[in-house]
């Protein structure tokens, strides 16, 4: 057997069909409102997003994608990662979830067409930003571990010059307009869990870092700040 057929195994593909293919239209499934244009359009949005910078890091990093398929098995991973990325992945399917719900039952009231066009264009910059750093950084890997195999190095260009943690940034960026596009107050309540576990995590991810990747501490001095400029 090959190393890329012991990583792409039949799990890690469900894995990734279920979250790519199949999350995203949780909302659809779970209202039943195969009318509802914006649940539309946020599968669509996030299904591309995932297929085109995949591409992109493919044609630049193509060992990264090992690297992401392997985030259930690598043996290095921080114990504390072993909780905090699995919550961050149900943190983000809950809203979804929610969100079908509110919307079956009807729980909250319908935002405005101009409220919900904003909402869509800040998933895609969030979105968007996030993709830059996966497809600038060769390490962004699945979960937080020092990959001494791979040479694993400080990346400070593209949006590392802005922010130290740019893929969290736009996540999280990118989450907290969810709720506005699928018309769900409820579905802040996950949201806001989801944001907490993010900042805990990038805290934690910094402090590694920077106490066992070379370079990361001078790193951190140039950019100041890990996920919002000017605050934190």
């Amino acid at each position: 057997m090959t190393e890329t057929q012991k990583t792409f195994t039949l799990k890690v593909i469900v894995q990734v069909f279920l979250v790519v293919a199949a999350a995203p239209f949780i909302p659809l499934i779970i209202s039943g409102a195969w009318d509802w244009w914006q649940a539309w359009a946020y599968a669509v949005v996030s299904i591309l997003a995932f297929v085109i910078s995949r591409i992109l890091v493919n044609q630049r990093h193509p060992d990264l994608i090992a690297e992401r398929a392997r985030f259930t098995s690598a043996k290095d991973t921080k114990p504390w990662d072993k909780v905090l990325a699995p919550a961050v992945g149900v943190g983000s399917i809950l809203i979804l979830v929610v969100s079908g719900l509110d919307k079956y039952y009807g729980w909250s009231p319908a935002s405005s067409l101009t409220a919900n066009w904003i909402a869509l264009f800040g998933i895609l910059l969030g979105y968007g930003f996030s993709s830059w750093a996966l497809i600038e950084n060769r390490f962004f890997s699945g979960t937080v571990r020092i990959q001494t195999e791979r040479g694993h190095h400080v990346v400070a260009t593209g949006p590392y010059r802005i922010v130290r943690h740019p893929g969290y940034a736009g996540g999280m960026f990118g989450y907290i307009f969810i709720p506005l596009l699928l018309d769900s107050y409820w579905a802040w309540i996950p949201t806001i869990l989801l944001g907490a576990a993010l900042v805990v995590r990038t805290a934690l991810e910094d402090k590694t870092l920077q106490e066992e990747l070379p370079g990361y501490k001078e790193f951190a001095q140039k950019t100041r700040y890990r996920l919002l400029p000017g605050v934190w």
